[in-house]
């Protein structure tokens, strides 16, 4: 406990920018460890296998949510915000993660989830009543059109109308995902202090950030306006999937208000004595990076904002590399992103952009090298592809109401591997919530040399070795075909970056200077000219010559 406390008091105190640059490992609790046998993930799951993350040497953990729940959505519709749900466990059992991940040196940042509740909180259920109880409004309500439709046109990105209807207030009530999601309602100062005070309750419990789901959804225009249609050449399925009529829609009015600033310098003020940093997630898929950079600027909002751009289905290409870093230099010259190429919500990236053993490697060592934060998903570090889920086995709800077009998230839900001798890979003695396919088991408890997982430890390792590549400059960024090069730059410190994300060899010319390399191995000095073979980086140093060092 020792080592928790020097994490809770020394590091909080020493070190306020521990964000920048850090590698964060996202883990879906029900299927990273189950401890009881029930076939669902749990806490002691986690502290069981917390050691696993500690030898990756990922920074910190992001649990996505375990709070108390009907799990319509997975834990994503909280009906309490202050306890955890029986089925992973009790409190206890989240202190003992806080207290191991310090011991080991992890940071722990929870997943709030605070634009919706669940309809089964209290706060809701008092709400519905009638229209003068204490919480009247509290939620999102408005009446019906003179002919009983709904408010306006917005939609869900689950599907149909945001508005729902309820019998008891004979009012809509807003949903921007499932029905049984109800949107709080943010114009109400009492609803804002209910919610800083639910992060002060994890953060006097030890968290040290949080990741803040649909981070751009907490607050909706205050008159309702209709959003404008979306040209079909504008649409883009980065957010929901092409089948989903959101994408028709400019979101003007739903969301992106510019009250939200004031929210967010608010949440910001709770987090300062802490030292906790959070990492907001921006669902927008026309003005994502410019939604990054307002609500990342400066030193009273957040500090990250999760980007969607490298979850997108098209392969990561130098070209849209670039295209992406120069928008974000436009959009949000002082902003802080976190990349991540995974997540729970997305097809997994060994099978969205089809890569190969080296591929994934090559991957891996560039998103250590890119300016910002960095993300990885449970599994991606043992290369595990995307699930194929048949549909008795689909449990989630916007996989059901697409299917087949869209086959939902459970393919990147599965239970994560840990051994091969057995049907489901060391997760659970019991029967998986959803099935482990057979080909994720060759995958369980490779980290010998030459594997995936040795490579990203490697690559993370670098990334802690290099102030550089954590918190550094970044320039020079050039595409040419299957090339992509620039210049990383802290203090007395320059790194040239090369890589070849394609499968044929590459010339180059490296910048003019006297240059080591330090990647692929730790060697002499370079020629001008070299060749990277497929998928091949090359990291160099530069050197100083004597007059740089005495000047």
């Amino acid at each position: 406990m020792g080592m928790a406390q020097k994490l809770d008091t020394g590091v909080r105190a020493q070190d306020k920018d521990w964000w920048r640059g850090t590698v964060i490992y996202q883990i879906y609790p029900r299927s990273f460890q189950d401890s009881n046998g029930d076939g669902i993930g749990d806490l002691a799951g986690i502290v069981q296998r917390l050691p696993h993350i500690a030898e990756l040497g990922a920074d910190a953990v992001w649990i996505s949510p375990f709070f108390t729940s009907p799990m319509k959505d997975f834990g994503y519709d909280v009906s309490n915000y202050c306890d955890v749900d029986p089925i992973f466990g009790t409190l206890t059992d989240f202190d003992a993660v806080i207290a191991r991940a310090h011991e080991l040196g992890l940071r722990v940042m929870i997943d709030l989830v605070l634009s919706h509740s669940s309809d089964q909180h209290p706060w809701f259920a008092e709400s519905r009543k009638n229209r003068s109880n204490a919480r009247a409004n509290w939620y999102v309500w408005a009446d019906p059109k003179p002919d009983g439709t709904p408010p306006n046109n917005w939609l869900s990105i689950f599907g149909g109308s945001a508005w729902q209807w309820d019998a008891r207030r004979e009012q809509y009530y807003l949903h921007n995902f499932l029905t049984s999601q109800p949107d709080l309602n943010f114009h109400e100062s009492e609803v804002q202090e209910a919610l800083l005070d639910i992060a002060r309750f994890w953060l006097e419990r030890g968290v040290d950030g949080f990741r803040l789901d649909t981070i751009n959804f907490y607050i909706h225009d205050k008159h309702l306006r209709d959003n404008p249609p979306l040209p079909a050449s504008q649409r883009n399925a980065n957010i929901a999937p092409s089948v989903n009529p959101y994408n028709h829609q400019l979101h003007l009015f739903d969301k992106n208000q510019p009250e939200n600033i004031d929210f967010l310098r608010k949440l910001r003020a709770v987090m300062e004595p802490y030292n906790a940093a959070a990492v907001g997630e921006v669902g927008d898929a026309q003005r994502g990076l410019e939604i990054l950079g307002e609500y990342t600027e400066g030193n009273d909002k957040m500090q990250m904002c999760y980007a969607f751009e490298f979850l997108a289905k098209d392969k990561l290409t130098p070209e849209r590399i670039v295209e992406t870093f120069d928008a974000l230099e436009a959009a949000a010259p002082d902003g802080w992103a976190c990349w991540a190429f995974s997540n729970h919500d997305v097809t997994r990236h060994i099978t969205r952009w089809g890569l190969s053993d080296g591929a994934a490697k090559a991957y891996a060592t560039l998103l250590m090298c890119l300016r910002g934060s960095a993300c990885l998903y449970q599994g991606e570090e043992l290369g595990l592809p995307e699930a194929d889920i048949a549909f008795e086995d689909l449990q989630d709800p916007y996989g059901k109401e697409f299917w087949p077009e869209f086959k939902g998230r459970d393919g990147c839900r599965t239970p994560m591997v840990w051994q091969s001798d057995n049907q489901t890979g060391g997760f659970s003695a019991g029967k998986p919530w959803l099935p482990v396919p057979a080909e994720h088991l060759r995958h369980a408890g490779a980290k010998g040399e030459g594997s995936l997982f040795a490579h990203y430890r490697a690559a993370i390792a670098l990334r802690h070795q290099h102030p550089a590549l954590r918190r550094g400059a970044q320039y020079d960024l050039t595409a040419k075909g299957d090339l992509l090069t620039f210049i990383r730059e802290d203090g007395p410190e320059t790194l040239f970056c090369a890589f070849n994300l394609g499968d044929q060899p590459i010339s180059l010319v490296i910048p003019k200077g006297k240059w080591r390399s330090i990647l692929p191995h730790d060697g002499g000095s370079l020629d001008q000219t070299i060749t990277l073979g497929p998928w091949q980086t090359c990291l160099a140093s530069r050197l100083q010559d004597r007059g740089e060092q005495n000047g």
